[in-house]
């Protein structure tokens, strides 16, 4: 079932029960899709306003990009639970099974698409937001930098469903791939988030 089809309140409450999905990918892509609206609403706000008209088709082009990463972050939502459901069943393979390594090797590296798939998007799109908290509209710059900690959360959030992943991984060649690129993300991304977030604090002088 598409969750993101259901009510926020219906939402939450599924994630709050039993139910293997969503969980916290389904969680980290619906946070990072919020994260990439605010700063298309700071996008949104700028347009059509002469004083930002030597921007505004840059800002006309970042918010079609917003429109794209919005829809693809949201997809990741019921991609996390399909991707995840193979290995939720895998674990119920008897220990005794010949084939249940093999099964649960490609089961969980399965599992790890989704969240290294919200990372990277996550990425995108603080790279979007930073735009918009240069050169957007002022009034709406406080929303910008709500925009960077909702990715940031999101970022952090994925990263810690392909290490959870990763560390169960017989290959541990490629356990180190995939936890070096999700690492190279989080210490580019979290600072750009942070740099965001204080940079529109001390604009009100905080």
């Amino acid at each position: 079932m598409d969750m993101t089809m259901e009510s926020c309140r219906n939402f939450v409450q599924v994630l709050a029960s039993d139910a293997p999905a969503p969980g916290g990918g389904g969680a980290a892509a619906l946070v990072g899709a919020i994260g990439i609206a605010l700063g298309n609403m700071v996008g949104s706000l700028t347009v059509g306003k002469k004083k930002y008209a030597d921007v505004q088709e840059e800002i006309l082009a970042l918010k079609a990009k917003c429109d794209d990463l919005q829809k693809r972050l949201l997809d990741q939502v019921e991609a996390d639970e399909v991707n995840f459901l193979p290995l939720a069943k895998a674990y119920g393979i008897p220990k005794d099974d010949p084939n249940r390594d093999a099964v649960m090797e490609e089961a969980t590296l399965v599992a790890c698409s989704t969240p290294m798939t919200i990372m990277e998007l996550c990425c995108e799109a603080m790279e979007t937001v930073a735009v918009f908290a240069a050169k957007g509209s002022r009034l709406a710059v406080s929303d910008a930098g709500c925009a960077a900690v909702c990715c940031k959360a999101a970022l952090q959030a994925a990263s810690l469903n392909v290490f959870i992943n990763t560390k169960s991984l017989k290959n541990r060649e490629k356990a180190q791939e995939l936890n070096d690129r999700a690492n190279a993300m989080l210490d580019k991304y979290c600072a750009m988030a942070d740099e965001i977030f204080n940079t529109v604090k001390a604009g009100f002088g905080q």
